[in-house]
């Protein structure tokens, strides 16, 4: 347990901290309670995100070799006229109320502004914060440092039982070959999405087929033509199935084109993954929507019979 009467070392994150930090996000779990749990390899690939400068973009806290805050920037790789930043972070549950979220705010802002110089100067900066709404103290704080909430997302969740078969032979599962289809369908149906940037290949990598990634549950739905129209993309983590003893299909990226959209697309890949997955032995199904999406995306869910959650809030700062 972390003590509270010394004070903390800090120093930028490395990608050796990876065991450190898997220890402070599930600790942080006991308090938070938002489902997330974590292994050491799972916080290895974020900090090996490409679009994580740990240099100059990350700050931590420990007390002894026990990572008790930190904080995270996560600059995107293009931008027109806004450049949205992503500050990730969080203190321990034993070291808050002790100023080090404040700290740790501050020098992601600063960080933020760093490097919106030097990789989109000519851009508005918007510094962003999505984390769920009911983390106690949070809102309080992000206040205090003048963000606001923009933007809200819920996660949903289907339970896969008594599910009927499909037959939808349009509908591929992911392999090498049709990687690329996936991505490049990706970035077209997210293009009007607010605030989505294209995904590069090696953000793809990082963020989709990583060791969360579930080929054989990833979908992509092809016209007559064989020209892709939508995706779906499954990842899910061992430590969440450890630590609940369910297994989660994550449906992290649905998506349509948007020349493709209310034609069924969305709702085949829905119901042919959900069949997939329970046929894979996975217990339930979840997703989080843009309570704004463009595509409608909620009611899609809902009528496939995803039931509403946590609720996420983005929040926003203009530096």
């Amino acid at each position: 347990m972390p003590g509270r009467s010394s004070a903390p070392t800090w120093r930028p994150l490395t990608r050796e901290d990876a065991r450190a930090s898997a220890d402070l996000l599930n600790a942080m779990e006991t308090a938070d309670r938002i489902g997330e749990h974590y292994t050491a390899d799972d916080t290895r690939t974020e900090l090996a995100d490409p679009y994580a400068d740990l240099e100059r973009g990350s700050l931590a806290a420990f007390d002894g070799d026990t990572m008790i805050g930190y904080v995270k920037i996560r600059f995107k790789p293009t931008a027109d006229e806004v450049h949205r930043v992503f500050l990730d972070g969080g203190v321990h549950p034993a070291c808050r109320r002790r100023g080090i979220g404040t700290t740790l705010v501050e020098a992601g802002v600063a960080a933020a502004k760093v490097l919106h110089e030097l990789h989109h100067p000519g851009a508005k900066l918007m510094v962003d914060v999505h984390r769920p709404g009911h983390i106690a103290g949070l809102a309080e704080l992000m206040r205090s440092r003048s963000f606001t909430p923009v933007r809200y997302f819920r996660r949903m969740e289907h339970r896969l039982d008594d599910l009927a078969p499909v037959d939808e032979p349009r509908i591929g599962p992911w392999s090498a070959a049709t990687d690329e289809d996936f991505r490049r369908t990706r970035n077209a149906a997210f293009a009007d999405h607010w605030g989505a940037v294209p995904m590069p290949a090696d953000m793809w990598r990082n963020k989709i087929t990583n060791q969360t990634f579930r080929p054989d549950a990833s979908f992509l739905f092809r016209d007559p033509d064989g020209a892709p129209a939508g995706l779906l993309v499954t990842l899910s983590w061992d430590a969440d199935t450890e630590a609940t003893g369910l297994r989660d299909a994550h449906f992290m990226v649905v998506g349509t084109r948007p020349e493709r959209r209310r034609r069924g697309v969305a709702t085949a890949l829905l119901a042919h993954a959900l069949r997939a997955a329970a046929e894979q032995g996975y217990d339930q199904a979840s997703l989080v929507v843009d309570s704004a999406s463009p595509s409608g995306a909620s009611g899609v869910f809902a009528k496939a019979g995803f039931e509403p959650k946590t609720r996420y809030v983005r929040w926003a700062l203009e530096a």
